[in-house]
């Protein structure tokens, strides 16, 4: 960010600048009328402002590009998407765990733009981004200045390089539409408040499909679904601006906004007879995959070293809760509003039990804005004259250390920077010995390579985790027999990882072990950093 962009008062005091002051009532928010002769403000918040969060989020997560695989999740949707957009629905044509939001934005993008890791990159860049600029709204909407809303976005941006954020994962793919829908919220809640004006059904029905779209991707948004309709409401109800009927005509109706892609959805499988499938992977799955928790100790540990990755963030934000948190005015009113979505977003993490990297993602966009307003609080303790200078330099700072972590992991392992790409290695011995559209099976490695190799895949289950890892119970299926009939069939290669051969349950290593023995032969094997990756063939 530039200091001419951000040039504005000087810090006469630590919070001096932070709000914008240039009407009374409400801050400007993402819809918010501008006073006539503010088209400079008007180009700012429309073009500047998303041009420079789409450049941020392509400096900062430029560096996914030099390898195929950040996270094993991303092979599957690309597998579902794939088929998809060849007529084989999610769940249906490939199984998995979660609704079909995700492998729906990535048809989207792969019909747009073709099937290539590239393309499910620059997805992941478009929503960090677009993400970015709906929290710069939402700061605006809070009462922000300029530069601390835009601070934020840029903070969020950089780190969701960390805890495998360079995916283009769940967590990435709705936190637009999460951040959006609660950035109208705020926006009512501060109107509520200030204005004397009750929520419109306009907003109510762009917020409620907003969080449709996020539900759709990944049902764990439901506590952050939930504080937005609270933002958009509750205040209105407190200052009987708003009657209750109406009140209770909105939350069924808002109910029934956030329902309407995943229900849309549902009949469109119903109409094709696979709403059993549907209903299984995107509501029964789940249920079955929280059964099974982390224990406290494994889970405590995992935060900690959440924690300690997003250490200077979360001081930052530290400064602003100790400064804000306890007062009065927008200011106050903001930093708790954050801290509030914060628990929200700890409540999303909790949910499923398992406590993995990239769900810490959801904390982000809430730790992005308190964390630039701790970044202002502390410049404001230097001299006036120099304050902007110092903000703008500890916002770079902070974000340039979160990119210095995840770059240093990835120059220091050094795939497709110094060294080949494993995974495109082994993609590319696969494609060599197969012809398009041959069937293989991935028993223990990443599923990408069904879409990187052009291989047919023989089983439903292509995530290895669901067929022969330890997730079994979340298929519901008898999945001995399933790997069987799969190994029966002789696909043209089996892709097995003996650097993850502890990642297979015993019962399925075993079946895998005599299939291979009896009826395959060892062709060729890739080095990976766990060890070799064997391709079998049939005898």
């Amino acid at each position: 960010m530039s200091t001419t962009f951000l040039r504005g008062p000087a810090l006469k005091d630590p919070g001096s600048g932070l709000l914008d002051r240039s009407r009374p009532g409400a801050g400007p928010g993402l819809h918010a009328p501008w006073p006539a002769g503010s088209a400079s403000r008007v180009w700012l918040d429309a073009a500047f402002i998303p041009l420079l969060m789409l450049g941020a989020s392509l400096l900062f997560r430029g560096i996914g590009f030099t390898v195929a695989v950040i996270d094993t999740d991303e092979g599957l949707y690309l597998v579902q998407a794939r088929e998809w957009l060849r007529g084989g629905w999610p769940l249906v044509a490939v199984w998995d765990m979660h609704p079909i939001g995700a492998p729906a934005l990535y048809a989207a993008a792969i019909g747009l733009f073709g099937e290539s890791i590239a393309t499910i990159r620059m997805l992941g860049i478009a929503c960090v981004a677009a993400a970015g600029w709906a929290l710069y709204g939402l700061g605006r909407a809070g009462g922000l200045a300029r530069p601390v809303a835009a601070a934020a976005g840029v903070l969020y941006i950089a780190h969701t390089v960390l805890l495998f954020g360079l995916a283009s994962n769940t967590e990435v793919l709705f936190a637009p539409f999460v951040v959006a829908s609660l950035a109208i919220g705020l926006r009512a809640a501060i109107r509520a408040l200030e204005d004397g004006r009750a929520p419109g059904w306009g907003e109510l029905a762009g917020m409620g499909l907003l969080m449709g779209v996020a539900f759709c991707i990944k049902p764990v948004v439901t506590p952050e679904g939930c504080l937005a309709f609270a933002l958009l409401t509750f205040p209105a109800l407190w200052r009987r601006l708003l009657p209750v009927p109406r009140f209770l005509g909105m939350a069924a109706a808002y109910a029934g906004l956030v329902l309407t892609p995943m229900a849309s959805f549902a009949l469109a499988y119903l109409a094709q007879g696979d709403l059993a499938e549907f209903l299984d992977g995107s509501l029964l799955a789940p249920i079955r995959y929280a059964e099974a928790r982390l224990s406290l100790p494994e889970a405590a540990q995992r935060v900690q070293v959440a924690l300690m990755v997003l250490l200077w963030p979360m001081l930052l934000a530290g400064l602003a809760l100790a400064r804000w948190g306890l007062r009065r005015g927008r200011g106050g009113r903001l930093a708790r509003i954050a801290l509030l979505w914060f628990a929200c977003g700890s409540l999303a993490i909790i949910g499923p039990g398992f406590f993995y990297p990239h769900y810490f993602l959801i904390w982000m966009p809430p730790m992005a804005l308190l964390a630039a307003m701790g970044a202002w609080r502390l410049a404001g303790l230097v001299r006036p004259r120099h304050g902007m200078a110092v903000f703008v330099a500890l916002v770079a700072l902070v974000a340039a250390e979160a990119w210095r972590q995840e770059a240093t992991v990835r120059v220091g392992r050094g795939h497709g920077i110094w060294t080949p790409d494993p995974v495109a290695e082994v993609a590319k011995a696969v494609r060599a010995r197969i012809h398009p559209g041959d069937p293989i099976f991935v028993a223990n490695y990443h599923p990408v390579i069904y879409a990187m190799a052009r291989a047919a895949a023989p089983t439903r289950f292509v995530f290895p985790a669901h067929l022969t890892g330890g997730f079994t119970q979340v298929a519901d299926i008898d999945t001995n027999e399933e790997l069987r009939r799969v190994l029966a069939t002789k696909p043209k290669l089996v892709v097995v990882d003996r650097g993850w051969w502890w990642q297979l349950r015993p019962s399925a290593a075993a079946i895998l072990t005599e299939a291979l023995a009896r009826d395959f032969v060892l062709d060729g094997t890739v080095a990976e950093e766990r060890g070799p990756v064997e391709l079998w063939r049939p005898r």
